[in-house]
């Protein structure tokens, strides 16, 4: 009987010593989860203003819209400005519905539409992340938005057209891989966000699912990879790769999508990002629109002007160089519908993210100052119209409207 006490009382003594412990392990654990989750949902990049070199996750980021402009609020836990006062049930509410602390309805530059499909154990562990930053006392500017979209009432009426609350839900007749990849794309990694055209109020349309969208007049390609898609001629691997290393045999990430890869999926386990691309190599795509050979006067000026211009790094037949200079005839950005983010590049130029795995950054330079835009038009044409994936041709006039954006925009 003593003895049997003795027990008792030790191992009662044990349980109540290994109960913090275990409670600690578990709060860890749910630490790191919210912390692979919000990276997962790319929360950093939004939320921390790095055109102006601001502090992690406090917010005040500018995202231009065609409504207007929208500054990203302070996830940190400072009691006036950020989430110090909010609760787990007010932070699941508000990637869950929509719907900030006080009840008000967020506008839908906050991804909830995507979020939505994470479980509440998944909200609860990012807000256990977030609750866990050094606290950043920030006051976020004023959205920019004319009346009445300056009234959050109205994103009501947006959320009953164009907003389901719902969980995700697996395909039975899929492998686990492909669900997860789904889940990934449609859920935390909100790859619709940008790669979804939308319709005349924002909202993503159904019959553009992934075939790119236009967004800040960059446009994000068609990334579906089955028969017909955007990166059909991309494997799995190179997509793990793009998404992983930040370099693949095809382009590198840059401008926004640099920032995604280099903030966001580079985290990620491989194993997950296999899953998205299991997913993204399921979605098969309609064949192009056919646009006739270029004729013989423009296929000599784009000529002349690629090889004076781009074969120094992309080649003489346009194949690029694997890994560095990325190959012109299959681009997807190059042959895109909408040929705005092309245009860019050759204006502005572009550079590479670094990542853990490939710290270097390569940059093509800008040709603004160089070339007309009649000329970056008939280079354009030439580029669109050679490879085995021909393209409309491009104008003079969009040119135009792309320059004039950019020297708004600085």
């Amino acid at each position: 009987m003593i003895r049997t006490t003795i027990i008792t009382t030790v191992g009662a003594a044990a349980l109540s010593f290994a109960a913090p412990a275990q409670a600690q392990e578990l709060a860890y654990s749910q630490v790191e989860r919210g912390r692979y989750l919000t990276s997962a949902g790319d929360c950093k990049a939004c939320h921390t203003d790095i055109e102006n070199d601001g502090q992690p996750f406090a917010g005040g980021r500018a995202m231009a819209t065609p409504f207007g402009t929208i500054y990203s609020a302070n996830l940190t836990p400072d009691a006036e400005t950020g989430l110090g006062r909010w609760s787990r049930e007010d932070f699941y509410n508000a990637l869950n519905e929509g719907i900030d602390d006080e009840g008000r309805h967020l506008y839908p530059a906050m991804p909830y539409p995507n979020f939505t499909l994470m479980t509440r154990d998944d909200t609860d562990a990012i807000f256990a992340y977030l609750q866990s930053l050094e606290p950043v006392h920030k006051e976020k500017p004023e959205n920019e938005f004319p009346f009445p979209l300056n009234i959050r009432m109205s994103v009501s009426g947006w959320k009953m057209l164009f907003f389901e609350d719902e969980e995700f839900r697996p395909d039975l007749d899929q492998s686990d891989a492909w669900n997860r990849g789904r889940f990934l794309v449609d859920g935390p990694l909100h790859c619709g966000a940008c790669h979804t055209g939308k319709n005349l109020f924002g909202a993503s349309v159904d019959d553009e699912y992934m075939r790119g969208g236009l967004l800040e007049n960059w446009f994000a390609p068609n990334i579906r990879g089955g028969e017909d898609g955007g990166i059909a001629h991309w494997d799995e691997v190179d997509i793990v790769e793009f998404l992983k290393d930040g370099r693949s045999k095809h382009t590198a990430p840059m401008q926004r999508m640099g920032e995604v890869v280099s903030l966001s999926t580079q985290n990620l386990r491989t194993d997950d990002l296999r899953a998205v691309a299991t997913y993204l190599k399921s979605l098969d795509d309609q064949p192009p629109e056919t646009f006739d050979k270029i004729d013989a006067a423009l296929a000599e000026t784009g000529s002349a002007l690629y090889f004076d211009n781009c074969a120094g790094c992309h080649a003489a037949d346009g194949s690029g160089v694997p890994y560095v200079f990325a190959p012109l005839t299959t681009s997807n950005k190059v042959h895109a519908e909408d040929p705005s983010t092309a245009i860019r590049i050759i204006l502005g130029g572009a550079r590479a993210e670094p990542t853990d795995y490939v710290p270097s950054i390569p940059a093509m330079p800008p040709f603004a100052w160089k070339l007309s835009d009649a000329q970056i038009a008939d280079l354009l044409s030439y580029l669109r119209g050679a490879g085995p994936r021909r393209a409309a041709p491009v104008s003079a006039s969009e040119v135009a409207d792309v320059r004039e954006y950019l020297s708004e925009e600085h």
